[in-house]
């Protein structure tokens, strides 16, 4: 069971990320501005942080000092990530924008991957992670198309 509750974790992650995105572009819609709405996600996302670190966890920032200056860019791509989101959500439809995303972040992740970055261990890119990649493109097209 154990093992299981990271993919579990994973999973309702991606189901979050699949209804973040219409809720992001209806927040942009009635604010009309998608930046807006990204301030709202990031607020509410900010106080129900702070409540759960100081309900559960209430380990001490101070080792943040010790992070390489890299390790804070992670909230720039998650602006990114929802402002670009909330954008095309409505432009592109929702299972478009997601497959686009998703191919974007196998890309990244086959590079990454392949060559440790960012402190992974490496995984070198070969013919069925190729062949992976491929029919995920490959599913954006036929999404986008279909």
């Amino acid at each position: 069971m154990a093992a299981s509750l990271p993919f579990l974790f994973v999973l309702l992650a991606g189901v979050g990320l699949a209804v973040q995105a219409p809720t992001n572009a209806m927040l942009a819609r009635s604010a009309g501005s998608v930046l807006v709405a990204a301030i709202v996600s990031f607020v509410v996302g900010l106080v129900l942080l702070v409540a759960a670190w100081a309900a559960f966890d209430r380990t001490s920032p101070a080792g943040l000092r010790a992070a390489p200056g890299w390790a804070w860019a992670g909230g720039v791509y998650g602006v990114a990530y929802v402002v670009a989101l909330a954008y095309g959500t409505p432009r592109l439809g929702l299972a478009a924008a997601l497959t686009l995303a998703i191919a974007g972040q196998i890309a990244a992740a086959l590079v990454l991957d392949h060559f440790g970055l960012l402190g992974l261990k490496t995984a070198p890119i070969g013919p069925a992670r190729l062949a992976g990649a491929a029919l995920v493109v490959a599913g954006v097209v036929l999404v986008r198309r279909g």
